[in-house]
């Protein structure tokens, strides 16, 4: 092999040795509260922000005033399903949380533990009146409960052309009276995005 194709070779394998290179991912950290919306689908931006505007909207109506005056007291609120009814994939268990958690930062209701939360935790006091000194354990029966119940759904529709799309949810939630089930709050939340797509040609 003469000195032009040994150097050709070598030229060659570092080219591919940087292509390989050059390919892998790039990651760069950013803030976690910054908005970022890659694709158009439903993100934590979405969720935290209606999340923030619904419950914010919930404490503008009167029940929760009525509430106080009638029982001396700050309503004890859960939060229940909500369902996820669009076409995409949405983890409808952060949304959950991003409710509960502005329902908690408000101040202005007590944040009753969720089904499955409650289960674990009277397991919890179950294995401690077994295993704890007595003094320390804790008794079954002094749970506080709900007074209401906050349920609902995310649906969207989807519009595109060769140009666009455009993604519309319609979140919809309503709190509840479980002594009464009376409905005395219901919510309505709209987000509307356009995708545009530049590689489309007309």
């Amino acid at each position: 092999m003469n000195l032009k194709k040994a150097a050709a070779y070598f030229i060659a394998g570092l080219m591919s040795v940087c292509l390989i290179a050059c390919s892998g991912p790039q990651v760069s950290r950013v803030d976690s509260n910054e908005e970022i919306d890659l694709s158009g689908y439903w993100n934590d931006t979405d969720s935290r922000q209606v999340a923030e505007d619904m419950i914010a909207d919930s404490f503008a109506n009167q029940w929760i005033t009525n509430y106080t005056k009638s029982n001396g007291r700050k309503p004890r609120v859960i939060v229940g399903l909500v369902l996820n009814k669009t076409e995409e994939h949405i983890s409808t268990e952060t949304f959950v949380k991003d409710l509960a958690r502005s329902y908690i930062n408000s101040g202005k209701v007590t944040f009753v533990a969720s089904k499955d939360q409650r289960a674990e935790i009277r397991a919890e006091r179950s294995d401690q009146a077994g295993n704890s000194k007595t003094d320390s354990a804790k008794s079954h029966g002094f749970e506080t409960a709900a007074d209401f119940m906050l349920k609902g759904q995310i649906n969207s529709i989807v519009d595109a052309n060769k140009k666009a799309q455009l993604k519309y949810y319609q979140v919809e939630l309503e709190l509840m009276n479980l002594e009464t089930n009376e409905t005395v709050w219901i919510g309505q939340k709209k987000i509307k995005k356009v995708i545009s797509r530049k590689s489309y040609k007309a």
